[in-house]
């Protein structure tokens, strides 16, 4: 595999990249204004796309240069531009209708990220890959992706869940980097291109809570039950 054959100075580099991606997710998830959240989340992509490009140089996967430069455009400036617009045309820029506080999310976060920690550490142990940044890759791909539900759980507000499903998409996406780089390049487009599709789908949903619901709380689509 890929990542248990890395030199010291390169493992370090990834393992930077993999820890700073999962600290913006807290970031996310400590704060109640939108801005944070998409300002954290552009910044989570384009370290993700610059791993892409680190993983396309050290790994030999050419192919990886292309992901890096679509992630960087698409889920660093495309996806937060759209959502920019989409929060500055319904004029809400913070969460409202948090089921959890910040603070309390982030002690759960911290406990989601100590379980992915030991699963992870039990996974590579099983594959012969522990002590690697095997292990740091995996830890990062199981909290990102659970720190993702826990958003989708406590998160009202519709354009809070859209950013928790891209987060939880963004742990897939670096942990399939460093475990899996070859992974064929059409999946990956076709990803990308499931990313801009969620968003106008959302896009379309908040104008119909606003129409007919005036919110933009996840709670009013029980109204759509029966």
């Amino acid at each position: 595999m890929f990542a248990a054959h890395l030199p010291p100075l390169v493992e370090s580099l990834f393992s930077l990249l993999a820890i700073v991606s999962l600290l913006l997710a807290f970031v996310m998830l400590g704060s109640r204004w939108l801005n944070a959240y998409l300002g954290a989340f552009a910044l989570q992509s384009w370290l993700i796309a610059v791993l892409s490009a680190a993983v396309a140089y050290y790994g030999g996967y050419p192919e990886l240069y292309g992901i890096a430069v679509l992630t960087a455009l698409f889920r660093g400036l495309v996806l937060p531009y759209l959502l920019l617009r989409i929060t500055r045309r319904l004029n809400v820029d913070r969460e409202l209708h948090e089921r959890l506080s910040p603070s309390a999310s982030l002690v759960v976060g911290g406990l989601l990220v100590v379980f992915a920690f030991v699963v992870a550490n039990h996974l590579s142990t099983a594959l012969g890959l522990g002590g690697t940044v095997a292990v740091l890759a995996l830890t990062a791909m199981l909290s990102l992706k659970l720190i993702g539900f826990l958003m989708l759980v406590v998160r009202r507000e519709v354009v809070s869940q859209i950013l928790a499903l891209l987060v939880i998409e963004n742990g897939i996406f670096l942990g399939s980097q460093i475990l899996v780089p070859g992974m064929p390049l059409l999946i990956e487009l076709v990803i990308l291109f499931d990313l801009l599709t969620v968003v106008a789908c959302f896009g379309v949903l908040v104008r119909y809570l606003i129409v007919h619901a005036g919110t933009t709380s996840s709670r009013e689509l029980t109204r759509l039950v029966g």
